[in-house]
């Protein structure tokens, strides 16, 4: 605290110093802390009036003194609206994860629904990513799964193909799909251009909320078959109709009275805050998921509500309607920055955020608060749990406190090739993906050498975070209370050589050796100043060094596989100048491999689809280059 009230002159002095150059128009502010990151995001429809604020140490909270003492200089950026500044802030808080903003942690992109556009014969498929292919996008989803269960139920109703475009080339008979009644087999001419397109324009159609359209129009087509005598076609549209039926089931989960809405609610408990989010479009629900946003005890659930969504949105549209469980500060502000941010994505309308009071939207909010409180309360839950292992691994290392970030380390190759080392990082709310590294092998690695692996992958680590942090009073913001090396006692020699030469001294490792016959339950562990000792078969802080240890396993043998994937997946024709992935494609797709590319003559070369007489002669002369390439053939 003393040392904190020693540096807040210098930051006041930092902040007085960028306010002599500060406009008065709206924009958004940065500030950065000795390392040059930054410590906090903040937009203000005036700048200079807004930091000047920061500089009044006696008005300000205890932790917004503790950010000014650490403030070393500010960068602005101006916009012409307040709410053109706010799209920035959440932008930029998304992206730079300032230690003292309320932060969204959701670096993972939602999967949509396509009806593709360019082919007489459009295909349902979900989709990730950029919409760079023509056709329409339905969505989002929260989950594949979510999104699966909906293409399975539109191939359903309306027995449109999901196969790629490849596949639908070159079938010569109907696949399963067409076989368990979830597909009109277009492929094999089972049903006529101009029948699909209708059944194209139903799909689309009840994408867009107008199933009970769908329905009648299905519902005469039924009596006019059975009219006609036609019962079996008939009987096809009533289990159509009772798909659909079936789909658009009404209540809390599939609102009547909802068409196209994203419903947000939040439930605070023991300083911590889980977002719920419910995605309606076309009246259907497409799921839900729980965020939970880092953030202060002190932060109230409106707060942590309102910048959530300003981040929610930073990279996805926004409905035309948001419903919310609270009241949100500058509400009319946010509606308006999400109306421009749906401009951006090409829909243009306004978005409205409402906190209903009553009737089915408000019974929609209520359930997805419920939600918010189940999934909050199962986290608290794990996280109980998860403190008790935490202390007892404490107490079993020596530890002066429970450790708050936890590293282990593994290696993987296959007689030295494609040797990668990996880093895994658990806390106190579990595994860390985020934090996760990879190490490929940069020097030589004998057979064998995994000293030699685990010496390269701690100085990279090691020493990039201390050659980040030239301050070493203080350790770096991620350095590890414990770290795990899985092996014995060389490993654990190896690894502390490492960090010795390195100075850092202030590391607690532990080596884990597995146990005879590679038992688990009779693990070995090895650390400086204690014999090598093991832990009770059915010890709960075993199970949980285990868990480590095996995730550690798992990430080095998937990052092992995924490299060895890609050399794999290169070929000789990499190596033939001239050849590009369009023509390399042809050549493996008309001779099967790369070796049957080589045993090719130049007459088969030159019979290849796509390939000309002259890149023939490249190739054959590339794999056989003493051979005369006129005469050869």
């Amino acid at each position: 605290m003393t040392e904190q009230a020693g540096d807040a002159p210098r930051g006041v002095a930092a902040i007085e110093a960028a306010l002599a150059t500060m406009p008065l128009s709206p924009g958004v502010y940065r500030m950065l802390d000795a390392r040059g990151e930054a410590l906090y995001v903040g937009k203000a429809r005036s700048l200079r009036k807004r930091v000047a604020a920061y500089a009044q140490l006696g008005r300000l909270p205890e932790r917004l003194r503790r950010m000014v003492s650490e403030t070393v200089a500010m960068e602005i950026v101006t916009t012409h609206t307040e709410a053109e500044a706010l799209l920035l802030e959440a932008n930029l808080i998304k992206r730079l994860k300032p230690r003292f903003n309320i932060v969204l942690r959701d670096d993972k992109s939602y999967p949509w629904l396509l009806l593709t556009e360019d082919h007489p014969f459009p295909q349902i498929a979900k989709h990730r990513g950029a919409r760079s292919r023509k056709g329409s996008y339905y969505g989002p989803f929260a989950s594949a799964w979510a999104v699966n269960q909906t293409v399975t139920a539109m191939q359903r109703v309306f027995l449109l193909r999901s196969c790629a475009d490849t596949v639908f080339a070159n079938r010569s008979r109907p696949c399963l799909l067409h076989q368990i009644r979830r597909c009109s087999a277009p492929c094999v001419g089972r049903i006529a251009a101009a029948d699909y397109a209708a059944l194209v324009g139903q799909a689309k159609a009840f994408l867009a909320g107008k199933g009970g359209a769908v329905q009648q129009a299905l519902a005469a087509e039924m009596e006019q078959a059975a009219a006609a005598l036609e019962f079996e076609r008939a009987a096809a549209i009533r289990d159509r109709i009772r798909g659909l039926t079936h789909v658009q089931g009404t209540g809390v989960i599939n609102p009547e009275s909802i068409a196209d809405a994203d419903v947000i609610a939040a439930w605070q408990g023991a300083g911590q805050t889980c977002v719920q989010v419910f995605f309606i479009r076309g009246g259907r629900n497409n799921g839900n998921r729980a965020f939970f946003p880092t953030h202060t005890r002190a932060e109230e659930a409106p707060e942590v509500l309102a910048a959530f969504i300003a981040q929610f949105y930073d990279d996805k549209p926004p409905p035309p309607l948001v419903l919310v469980s609270h009241a949100l500060p500058e509400q009319e502000l946010i509606a308006e920055a999400l109306s421009l941010k749906a401009q951006t994505f090409g829909a243009g309308r306004r978005v409205e955020l409402a906190r209903p009071q009553r009737g089915e939207k408000h019974a929609v909010v209520q359930h997805a608060e419920t939600n918010a409180r189940e999934a909050l309360e199962r986290r608290l839950a794990e996280s109980a749990g998860q403190a008790k292992l935490l202390a007892g691994a404490a107490e079993l290392f020596g530890l002066p406190a429970p450790p708050g970030r936890i590293e282990v380390y593994d290696n993987s190759h296959i007689m030295g090739t494609n040797p990668y080392g990996v880093m895994i990082v658990a806390g106190a709310e579990g595994f860390i993906k985020s934090a996760y590294r990879k190490f490929a092998i940069r020097g030589p690695v004998a057979p064998g050498d995994d000293f030699g692996m685990m010496r390269e992958v701690l100085s990279r680590r090691f020493g990039r975070a201390l050659r980040d942090n030239p301050d070493t009073a203080a350790p770096p913001p991620d350095w590890p209370d414990l770290v795990l090396i899985d092996g014995g006692a060389g490993q654990l020699s190896a690894a502390r050589g490492v960090l010795a030469d390195l100075g850092a001294h202030d590391v607690r490792l532990v080596a884990i050796a597995k146990g005879p016959d590679r038992d688990a339950g009779r693990e070995w562990f090895h650390m400086d100043g204690r014999a090598p000792f093991q832990l009770p078969p059915r010890d709960p802080v075993l199970y949980f060094l285990q868990r480590l240890r095996d995730e550690a396993h798992r990430f080095a043998i998937t990052t092992h596989r995924a490299g060895r994937s890609k050399t794999l997946v290169g070929s000789e024709l990499d190596e033939v100048a001239g050849i590009g992935p369009a023509r390399k494609r042809a050549l493996l797709n008309h001779f099967g491999s790369a070796r049957g590319v080589k045993a090719a003559g130049l007459a088969d070369l030159e019979a290849a689809p796509g390939i000309s007489r002259a890149m023939a002669r490249l190739v054959y002369a590339h794999f056989h280059p003493g051979a005369r390439v006129d005469a050869a053939g």
